[in-house]
């Protein structure tokens, strides 16, 4: 019973395949006797002689015969009729000039007199008419059938806007699958030369400035926005027309994205704050970044973090011996950990909480799992925050980041990478300040130890605890207005998953002492952004939701920078990423810095702090509040010295 269940199963398809080839081949040798009989009633006015019935008679076993060869020797008859397109029109074409060659001159040995040579004309004329049209018909048929006449969908009026390449793919989806109940009622394109085209039978109505008057006119339901490539700017130029037609839009995604997910139709989805920032997928070197990383004990600081928690996400897909997760904030890490367990079982995940302040912990870490690969995430990012607790975050990003790198250098680590950032560059407040001499740390590190230090440098990134994406949208939300620093206020922006995978990719980069610079594209006016978070909520700027402009906070600049004016940038193997080697302090002259700068925040003297800062990151430029606080310092020290020497003079004078 089994073996013939086998065979059943290993016979049917066969079967059904002879099958559908007898069906087409009935079908073919059907066209190949219409299109010759009615070439001869054409040529001979629909009067046919005894002379001309005998030339038939030898005529089409010729014809079916070659035409038929020519068919199978091109495989026309293995094609689909349901998915026939202009590729396979074309090579029905080709099927028939070589059929109709070799019947020609197998008939002109056959019937070297008499035979009317504009039959062959003819019949090659309506072979090929017929035997595409048929095909043609055939689909037409089997598409307004997938499509059903249920009286019950709903469909959805629709504009395509894009009539390029990816605009007809959709047109195309549409119509072939059952699934979308849109109704496609033309297209709309910004290239005002398309318009009053038609692309498969409907026409290009205009560009994005008519799009309020053509949804109002043809009663619009949706916008399928279906431009892969549009920038940044160009699609929340798409967004504020949709907005202003009162008209709902989604957008389409690139083929890329369709080939990594399950299909066209999941892929359909509104329109997130990622695709304002017009950014191309990051393609990885994957096999690099797995010999890195499989088998391997890595470490990551900050696990609890938005960027640290990516970090582990990411790795556990390159199947490491074992990840360990270190962070201060327990209620993070425990969340991280239930994660973990439940994407990767198969990794074996280790929380391990403490303060990288801490030596002593982290040499119970190093000991205990020997990790050979390290990424320090761990800071503290906050710039307003960070101008207010100054030696927090100097204790926390310098000696933080040397007790971690010290410690790896000591265990042997083979790479230890550094999550900088782009305010580490000509830096204007304590964060970036403090990132840029953790910086000098692991340029100092690498002059003594053998294993790899680098640092990687990138700037905001979207929906990072903390960051501007959040914080509008809860105050969207709450219908509360929207506060921003000032109106020319720039930054750059990436999402979470492209900076993590730039930063496992520069890990594999470099023999070490490099700073690799992660590219952002263009830097993105948050007040642009802002109008665009609250166009997506379906509200309009200044209207539903004000703006508010609060002023430049401490420590803030107006825009950032990824490198700064002496360091001499370097392509690497990755478009994506670039490296430079700036001025390496020296690794002696780096420990009494150090030493110094112990002594300073020992006594918590916010002056020599500065002096101390400045002497080491020649482009510091303090902000005005950490001045004020200097110099507030200062003064009590000035009027106990006066007051001194006051008592000095009097008694003196007696």
């Amino acid at each position: 019973m089994q073996q013939l269940t086998s065979a059943g199963l290993v016979f049917a398809p066969v079967s059904f395949r002879v099958r559908r080839l007898i069906a087409v081949w009935v079908a073919q040798v059907f066209v190949f006797l219409c299109a010759a009989l009615l070439a001869f009633l054409l040529r001979f006015d629909f009067r046919l002689s005894s002379r001309e019935w005998e030339q038939i008679a030898i005529a089409l076993p010729v014809l079916i015969i070659g035409k038929g060869a020519a068919f199978r020797l091109l495989s026309i008859d293995d094609g689909s009729w349901r998915y026939v397109s202009i590729s396979d029109a074309a090579r029905i074409c080709l099927a028939n000039v070589i059929g109709s060659f070799v019947s020609t001159i197998t008939i002109l040995i056959l019937l070297p007199h008499g035979f009317p040579r504009s039959i062959y004309i003819l019949d090659f004329s309506l072979c090929v008419l017929l035997s595409t049209g048929i095909r043609v018909l055939v689909r037409m048929r089997e598409d307004r059938r997938d499509r059903g006449t249920d009286q019950h969908v709903t469909w959805k009026r629709i504009l395509i806007y894009g009539a390029g390449e990816a605009g007809l793919v959709t047109l195309r989806e549409i119509k072939c699958n059952s699934k979308l109940t849109y109704k496609v009622c033309g297209f709309i394109d910004d290239n005002p030369h398309k318009k009053g085209l038609l692309l498969q039978q409907l026409p290009v109505l205009g560009t994005g400035t008519d799009l309020s008057t053509i949804t109002k006119r043809l009663q619009i339901d949706e916008i399928l926005i279906a431009i892969p490539s549009a920038t940044g700017a160009q699609m929340a130029s798409i967004l504020a027309r949709c907005h202003k037609a009162q008209v709902h839009c989604k957008t389409v995604p690139g083929l890329a994205e369709i080939l990594i997910g399950s299909g066209f139709v999941d892929h359909i989805r509104d329109v997130a704050v990622e695709d304002l920032l017009g950014r191309t997928p990051v393609s990885l070197e994957g096999t690099e970044i797995r010999k890195k990383l499989e088998n391997s004990t890595v470490l990551v600081t900050g696990a609890a973090g938005s960027i640290g928690s990516e970090l582990c996400r990411q790795i556990a897909r390159f199947n490491p011996a074992a990840l360990v997760g270190f962070d201060i904030s327990e209620t993070g890490l425990f969340e991280v950990e239930n994660e973990m367990r439940e994407l990767f079982p198969n990794v074996p995940f280790h929380c391990e909480i403490g303060s990288m302040q801490s030596v002593r912990r982290l040499s119970e870490i190093f000991d205990r799992h020997l990790p050979s690969i390290v990424y320090h995430a761990a800071a503290y990012k906050h710039v307003p925050m960070m101008e207010t607790h100054v030696f927090e975050a100097i204790e926390n990003n310098i000696f933080g980041t040397w007790n971690v790198a010290a410690m790896a250098a000591r265990h042997g680590v083979s790479t230890f990478v550094l999550i900088s950032s782009d305010k580490a560059v000509r830096p204007t407040n304590m964060m970036g300040a403090s990132k840029h001499v953790a910086e000098l740390v692991i340029k100092a590190l690498q002059q003594k130890e053998a294993g790899k230090f680098v640092a990687v440098r990138f700037g905001n990134v979207l929906g990072s605890n903390g960051s501007v994406v959040p914080i509008f949208k809860r105050q969207i939300a709450a219908r509360k207005p929207i506060t921003i620093t000032d109106p020319d206020m720039k930054r750059y922006f990436m999402t979470i998953p492209e900076a993590v995978q730039l930063v496992l990719q520069a890990s594999t980069m470099g023999n070490g002492g490099e700073i690799f610079v992660l590219d952002m594209g263009s830097p993105v006016r948050i007040l642009d952004l802002a109008k665009s978070l609250i166009l997506l909520s379906g509200l309009r700027p200044e209207i539903d939701i004000p703006i508010r402009f609060t002023g430049i906070r401490p420590g803030e600049k107006l825009s950032e920078e990824l490198s700064a004016y002496y360091e001499n940038i370097l392509p690497t193997s990755h478009e994506k990423i670039k490296s430079f080697r700036g001025p390496a302090p020296d690794f002696e002259e780096m420990l009494l810095s150090l030493e110094r700068l112990h002594e300073i925040c020992e006594t918590r003297n916010l002056g020599e702090l500065i002096v101390w800062l400045k002497d080491m990151v020649e482009d510091y430029s303090p902000s005005a509040q950490i001045l004020r606080r200097v110099t507030a310092q200062s003064e009590p020290e000035l009027t106990r010295t006066s007051t001194a020497d006051c008592a000095m003079a009097t008694a003196a004078g007696r």
